[in-house]
C-alpha cells in the first residue's frame, strides 16, 4: 500500500486482491494480469522440472527418497486412470492426469504461504500489486478447463471421425427421430456449456473462498493482542485444513480431466 495510506478493512483487502496488470490495445480492452502469468510459468518449471531432474537421475537400485516420492505420486495417478480411462493410458491421458494434478497442486499451495509477508517481500522489489495464487484468478481455473474442453473434442473428433462425432451430437440421447434432434442437440449442448463452467468455477471457488479466510483472520490479527493470539491460533488451524483443500481441489480437476478425456473416446 502507498506510503501514509490509512489501512481499513475495505484498503487491505483491495490492497490484497489486485493484480498486477498491463492493457494491450487502445482502451484496454486487453488486459494481462502479469502477477498470474508470471507464477503460473515459474511454478510449471519448477515442478516439472523437479520431477524431469528426479526421473533424469533415477536408478534401478534401492530409490532415495525423491526418486521414491516422484515414483509412489506417478504410481498413485496411474491407478486412478486405470480405473476410469480403458485405453492406452500412457499415450497421453495418464501424462495429461499427472501435468495437471502436479501443476494445480503447487498453484494452490502458493495459498497457504503467509499473505502479509509475502506482499512485504514484494514491496522490497518495489512490486505493490502481486498476487500469489494464479488458481485465485478466474481467467487460469477458466484457461485450464478449456483447454481440457478443447481436448475432449479434439479426441471426440479423432477417435469417432468428424461424421461420427456429429452424429453423436445429433442422435443422442433420445433417438435417432428426426423429430428428437433437435431435442439431443439442445441437451448435448447444455452439457458441452457445463462442462468447462464448472470445471473452472468449482477449483475457482474454493481456492478464492480460502485466501478470502485467510484475509478475514489476517484483519482480525491486527485488532489488538487478543485478535493476535486467537487469529494466530485460527490461522495456524485453517492452514491445516486448508492443505486438505487445496489437494483436494488439485485431485477433483485431475480426476475430471480424466473422466471427460474418458469420454470423449468412449461410443454411445
Amino acid at each position: 500500500m502507498a506510503a501514509g495510506a490509512e489501512l481499513t478493512p475495505t484498503s487491505y483487502m483491495t490492497h490484497h486482491l489486485t493484480y498486477l496488470t498491463t492493457s494491450l490495445g487502445e482502451g484496454a480492452f486487453w488486459t494481462l494480469h502479469i502477477d498470474t502469468l508470471v507464477m503460473s510459468v515459474l511454478l510449471g518449471i519448477i515442478s516439472f522440472g523437479f520431477l524431469w531432474w528426479v526421473v533424469r537421475g533415477a536408478t534401478s537400485g534401492v530409490p532415495g527418497k525423491r526418486q521414491a516420492f516422484v515414483e509412489l505420486s506417478i504410481e498413485f495417478i496411474d491407478e486412478q486412470v486405470k480405473s476410469t480411462f480403458h485405453g492406452d493410458r500412457h499415450a497421453f491421458v495418464a501424462p495429461a492426469a499427472l501435468t495437471v494434478f502436479v501443476w494445480v497442486l503447487l498453484m494452490n499451495t502458493m495459498d497457504l504461504l503467509p499473505i502479509d509477508i509475502m506482499a512485504g517481500f514484494y514491496g522490497l522489489l518495489g512490486i505493490h500489486n502481486w498476487r500469489s495464487v494464479p488458481t485465485t484468478d478466474i481467467n487460469t481455473t477458466f484457461a485450464l478447463a478449456l483447454s481440457v474442453w478443447l481436448l475432449m473434442i479434439f479426441f471426440n473428433v479423432k477417435v469417432k471421425g468428424l461424421g461420427g462425432w456429429i452424429h453423436e451430437l445429433v442422435c443422442t440421447p433420445f433417438g435417432k427421430n428426426p423429430l428428437l434432434w433437435p431435442v439431443n442437440i439442445l441437451f448435448n449442448l447444455v452439457e458441452y456449456v457445463s462442462k468447462p463452467l464448472s470445471h473452472s468455477l468449482r477449483l475457482y471457488g474454493n481456492i478464492y473462498a480460502g485466501e478470502i479466510i485467510f484475509l478475514l483472520i489476517g484483519m482480525w490479527a491486527a485488532t489488538g493482542l487478543a485478535g493476535t493470539i486467537f487469529g494466530t491460533m485460527l490461522g495456524a488451524g485453517w492452514a491445516i485444513f486448508h492443505i486438505l483443500i487445496v489437494t483436494l481441489q488439485a485431485f477433483i480437476f485431475m480426476m475430471l480431466t480424466v473422466v471427460y478425456l474418458s469420454m470423449a473416446h468412449e461410443s454411445h
